[in-house]
């Protein structure tokens, strides 16, 4: 069974962040949402490789009960259903592209061999601040 979103009460704001967040296929969710617009449950499926249907419907279900995402259901024969950020969910995504910089960085130290526990080049992803990305 599901648990549900603590809805507080958080420590700080990352922990209250984190809430929303949390689970491996969340944060891609809404990448995938976010690049792609609307999406049908299946185009969602083969776009996220590896995602089990249980977990995706489990993920989608608890993202729309914290208002990240919108599922809109067509009566038609065969349904459908298609699922969309709000903007909750698109302010989440925005909040969340510093990071995605940053993991992008850290998988080209590891693909050149880089010492991760060195100091980041001035202008990495790491140090960038500000500005649209």
């Amino acid at each position: 069974m599901a648990s549900k979103a603590r809805r507080g009460p958080y420590i700080c704001g990352i922990d209250a962040a984190m809430d929303v967040v949390s689970g491996k296929w969340k944060s891609l969710i809404l990448w995938e949402l976010d690049n792609h617009g609307t999406r049908r449950f299946g185009e969602l499926r083969r776009g996220l490789t590896g995602v089990s249907e249980k977990m995706l419907i489990q993920h989608l279900r608890e993202m729309e009960e914290d208002g990240l995402i919108s599922r809109e259901v067509y009566r038609e024969v065969p349904p459908r259903v298609e699922y969309l950020l709000t903007e909750h969910g698109r302010s989440l995504n925005a909040a969340l592209r510093p990071l995605g910089e940053w993991g992008t960085g850290r998988c080209e130290r590891l693909a050149t061999g880089g010492d991760l526990t060195s100091p980041w080049p001035v202008g990495a992803p790491l140090l960038q601040t500000g500005g649209n990305s």
